[in-house]
């Protein structure tokens, strides 16, 4: 038995490594009549606590008849071999037969003569046991072979532990799928399920009314205080307006994308049906909860699309193609891009404006300019309204081609657009995702009326906003570390009244970090701390848009530590940033880690700088 020789190999191995113990063990077995196994323990455990004590016995006070297989070098229940220093090929322990004397290879006679006993062996040997009286060790025994009880655990059915039926995805736009439960159909539950029910629906509403006046992590945890089944406290117009609410994030992230799959679960295995758009959305989140999409990302958005059509058996639309398209194209994948949207062609689907700017954005990632104004005139001349966002996403990919000159024009061009457009109001997310549905509507309108396509576009704002000087001042400032044309950006976006942003500040000090440090340098020291004083100024006052978070500060930090060379100026900096970042354990660990690491590439020195918490 394989096992059996590795237990006594490794006692054999444990004991051999003590000397003492291995001395004490084969005196111990001479001395003791029968090998008594207490004795052996003892024994060693003697030598092992006291190492310098000899346990030596001599021949004669050994001398007493003892039985064959005493000697424990001999014996056939032994795990202790002759002592010889070198581990045996063949090791005869736990073996039914009886061991025989074997010469071994010793290169002296006073080796040889060291494992001769002391007395001739008598062989001993064990009354064998019949078949029943080893089969009676065992208290009783089931009417049952080996091969049946090996089919029995394969088939988890006969076992009771049948695995449960999984729940269907559906996906269906039916007035009975889509309003069930009825309100008649709901569980009731307590006072106290329906105060949850209240809030829930309050928190809701503000949602989709203002979508900025409450946090998606509040209706969550209002939503998970509903005893299990959730989704059987609410009715369909409630599930439907939970998802609306959930899926209205301004940057898709992993936790808001955990968090909506978890409500997608529970539809699931309460056996209620999705909107084909609900299930868009979730194809989003899996495809754009990263700044950066991937292989990974990818093969999400195609297992759910995947899942869409052969499990719930419904077709994709434009949406689901856009979505597909433009993760792929984000992702590098340009081979599946363009299988994406030729199969978006055979399928008839028509190309919306996501579509079109998709499309631009995919020959800016290809460096193809001419692709670029090729999709920009298709859109133009397929009736879309172009607004801001089409131009930003132009303006994108000819600096990303290295056409600064055509990306400078399409500026030069947007701030000469009607000045009328300057007392919009100020435009956040809801009010963008308001303008893109009427401006869907708008596209929709104009096909089927050609004669009024001139009035949405008429109406629509084409000046810089807030996109518009992110993309360029990540170009010229990050990228280029031209301060004339930043200083130029920053002026222009006081005239458009863009308002101040954390990521214009992030481009500011990612700019000074990558280009300040030298002598000459338009990146000076004092133009650093005007930008950081302006920074906080804006901070404390309350500031929409503004954030300190590790990312920020991150930067911040090497700024300062690259533009200043002085560490008493990044700790003074630290400390500020550390009174306004919000108060979590792990941000302050991951910051002060951040810390001693550029304080060490620096090499300034231990002295002044905050300790790492144990």
């Amino acid at each position: 038995m394989k096992i059996l020789g590795r237990i006594d190999g490794s006692i054999y191995g444990a004991i051999r490594s003590h000397s003492s113990v291995s001395r004490a063990i084969q005196s111990a077995a001479h001395g003791q009549h029968g090998a008594n196994h207490h004795n052996l323990i003892i024994a060693a455990v003697s030598s092992l606590s006291c190492p310098s004590r000899s346990l030596r016995r001599t021949r004669s006070e050994s001398a007493a008849p003892v039985c064959a297989g005493t000697n424990i070098s001999n014996s056939a229940y032994s795990t202790i071999t002759t002592p010889n220093y070198r581990r045996p090929s063949n090791s005869i322990s736990f073996t039914s037969h009886t061991p025989q004397k074997r010469n071994q290879n010793h290169t002296s006679s006073a080796a040889a003569a060291a494992v001769e006993p002391y007395w001739p062996v008598t062989p001993c040997t064990l009354p064998s046991k019949s078949r029943e009286e080893l089969l009676s060790f065992l208290d009783y025994y089931d009417e049952v072979t080996v091969e049946e009880q090996l089919e029995f655990l394969r088939d988890p059915y006969r076992r009771g532990y049948a695995p449960a039926a999984v729940q269907p995805l559906r996906l269906s736009e039916g007035p009975h799928d889509y309003f069930s439960p009825s309100p008649e159909e709901l569980e009731m539950g307590d006072q106290e399920v329906q105060q949850t029910l209240s809030r829930l629906r309050s928190a809701i509403t503000q949602k989709l009314l203002r979508a900025n006046s409450i946090s998606n992590d509040d209706i969550y945890d209002v939503y998970r205080s509903l005893p299990e089944p959730r989704m059987h406290y609410l009715s369909g117009r409630q599930r439907h307006a939970l998802f609306a609410a959930l899926g209205a994030t301004e940057r898709k992230n992993a936790k808001d994308m955990l968090r909506y799959f978890a409500v997608v679960a529970d539809v699931k295995n309460a056996g209620f049906s999705l909107t084909r758009t609900e299930w868009n959305t979730a194809l989003s989140f899996a495809s754009r909860y990263v700044g950066a999409s991937s292989q990974t990302e990818t093969e999400a958005a195609l297992h759910l699309w995947r899942e869409m059509e052969h499990d719930a058996g419904i077709s994709g639309n434009e949406v689901t193609f856009n979505i597909l398209f433009d993760v792929a194209a984000k992702a590098g994948k340009f081979a599946l891009a363009e299988m994406t949207y030729q199969e978006m062609i055979t399928r008839g689907h028509h190309f919306n404006r996501y579509h079109h700017v998709s499309l631009i954005h995919y020959f800016g990632l290809k460096l193809d300019s001419s692709g670029m104004r090729a999709a920009y005139k298709a859109m133009v001349d397929n009736g879309e309204v172009i607004d801001t966002r089409v131009l930003n996403c132009v303006i994108s990919g000819f600096l990303r081609c290295g056409e600064e000159t055509s990306a400078e024009f399409v500026y030069h061009m947007m701030k000469k657009s009607d000045d009328r457009s300057k007392l919009i109001p100020q435009r956040d997310y809801s009010f963008n995702k308001m303008v893109n549905k009427v401006l869907l509507m708008f596209s929709r309108l104009s096909r089927k009326h050609p004669d009024l396509s001139d009035g949405p576009q008429s109406a629509t704002a084409l000046t810089p906003d807030l996109a518009t000087y992110r993309i360029l001042l990540n170009y010229y400032g990050v990228r280029l570390g031209q301060m004339s044309q930043v200083v130029q950006f920053l002026d222009e976006m006081k005239f458009f009244r863009v308002p101040l942003h954390g990521s214009v500040f992030l481009a500011l000090f990612k700019a000074f970090s990558i280009h300040g440090g030298n002598p000459n340098t338009a990146w000076s020291v004092k133009r650093l701390v005007d930008v950081w004083h302006a920074f906080l100024d804006a901070f404390d006052g309350g500031a929409n848009g503004l954030y300190i978070n590790t990312w920020m500060a991150m930067w911040v930090l090497r700024a300062f530590a690259i533009c200043t060379d002085s560490k008493e100026e990044v700790l003074a900096v630290y400390e500020e940033l550390r009174a306004r970042w919000p108060a979590d354990d792990g941000t302050d660990a991951f910051m002060l880690d951040f810390l001693h690491n550029l304080i060490s590439e620096k090499g300034w020195g231990p002295n002044n700088v905050p300790l790492i918490p144990m």
